[in-house]
């Protein structure tokens, strides 16, 4: 590929999953309205939080297996197409049920996208660049939670959740784009002309092709990595969406009744200067790694997430601290998330390689799924202290399975 066609395709999974984040962080920001609207408690919104990322664990395992039958390429449109009808469904809502229903249909979409972003991204650059590639392509998650904060600010107030989730259709217009300056990967293309006689051609062909891509998963080559792989991503993805997801209800909740005592205002500015750290976080993790190595590296900023958790969540009542200490949680508790795509696309074979990034992603997703809801149960009876930090553990139990991955596959290497 030319230099111009790998800054394309950086910059086409860097939008997927930006819009990602931006369609799924709205949700957070209108927990409050959403709440009076219709008459449920954090336990509630956690619950739809849960079900989305359980949605999501499916829609991953999905798309992971249509990627490597049908394209890269091809599904990070479809899947950005369907979390952005979603969004634009949310706003209907005229029940928490309903609210329920697109919820879980949006995070179909948005289970399926990185995997599918992050493997075009892993097959395009050389190996030399990769790092430096997949963190600014995770670098999107931060750019999109901020835009969605922004938003927040200014439409919440103004004109109310239904036309905050409104705006969550804009991301279907990146489709366009995408389908027309976007090539399937060369690694991609050469493996599919060679099996294109195999090519499942209805669904009950489908589902016994899925069934066989996932079922190599287990063969004894790849195994152990499988399971390894996917209980590290579990433990941290549990830290994450049980610390991270609460923050901005956490922030805006007064004092007395567990939270930090910020207006809706400052706790949005909060949250922006949190991930404006994330950003920082995702692009340094590809220096931080050609350094250390990627598992040295994820290890360190797994560990000083989980040191930083309480801090934050101790001192988060002045703003004084938080200006330091903000940024620095938002850094290492989203920047080892650059780590993943790298190591994962080099220990298994291009045939199975997004079907792998996908199931264990998406599993890790579906299993820490359960960490919203039991915050958000926790937080209605103690407050949100207690439990945002129990949540932070789960990333030391990360950084102890990152060690017990294996190398690069020596049956099939990434091409360069």
């Amino acid at each position: 590929m030319t230099n111009n066609q790998l800054r394309l395709t950086l910059a086409a999974a860097t939008m997927g999953w930006a819009l990602d984040a931006f369609d799924f962080t709205l949700f957070l920001f209108a927990i409050p309205q959403l709440t009076g609207n219709f008459n449920f408690g954090t336990g509630f919104a956690g619950f739809i939080l849960t079900c989305t990322l359980v949605c999501s664990a499916f829609g991953g395992l999905l798309f992971g297996v249509l990627a490597d039958k049908l394209g890269r390429a091809k599904m990070l449109s479809v899947t950005i197409l369907i979390y952005s009808a979603a969004s634009l469904g949310s706003a209907t809502a005229q029940n928490e049920w309903q609210l329920l229903i697109w919820r879980c249909l949006l995070g179909i979409g948005m289970g399926g996208e990185w995997a599918t972003g992050a493997t075009l991204v892993a097959e395009t650059w050389p190996a030399e660049k990769r790092n430096k590639a997949l963190a600014l392509m995770q670098s999107g998650w931060a750019i999109g939670f901020i835009a969605s904060a922004l938003l927040s600010l200014y439409v919440l107030p103004l004109l109310g959740w239904r036309y905050l989730f409104a705006f969550g259709a804009l991301p279907a217009l990146a489709t366009f784009w995408i389908r027309a300056k976007i090539d399937e990967p060369m690694e991609w293309q050469i493996h599919h002309a060679r099996t294109a006689h195999v090519a499942p051609k209805d669904a009950r062909s489908l589902l016994d092709s899925m069934t066989l891509q996932l079922g190599a998963l287990f063969d004894p080559r790849w195994r152990r990595a499988f399971l390894v792989a996917t209980a590290m991503v579990a433990c941290v993805m549990f830290g994450v969406w049980g610390f991270f997801t609460w923050l901005p209800s956490f922030l805006a909740t007064p004092i007395e009744k567990g939270g930090a005592g910020l207006s809706f205002f400052k706790s949005v500015n909060w949250t922006i200067a949190l991930q404006s750290g994330a950003f920082v976080g995702y692009v340094s993790f590809g220096w931080v790694a050609d350094f250390l190595g990627r598992k040295r590296a994820y290890a360190l900023y797994v560990v000083m997430a989980a040191i930083l958790a309480p801090v934050f969540v101790h001192q988060a009542t002045s703003g004084a601290n938080l200006i330091l200490i903000g940024p620095l949680i938002g850094l290492f508790g989203h920047g080892h998330f650059s780590a993943l795509s790298p190591m994962l696309s080099e220990i298994f074979p291009v045939h199975i390689r997004a079907t792998a990034q996908s199931t264990i992603y998406n599993t890790g997703r579906g299993v820490s799924a359960a960490a919203p809801w039991l915050i958000g149960a926790m937080a209605e009876r103690y407050g949100f202290s207690g439990p945002l930090i129990a949540a932070s553990g789960f990333f030391i139990a990360s950084a102890v399975l990152a060690t017990l991955l294996p190398g690069p596959s020596s049956q099939e290497q990434p091409s360069s």
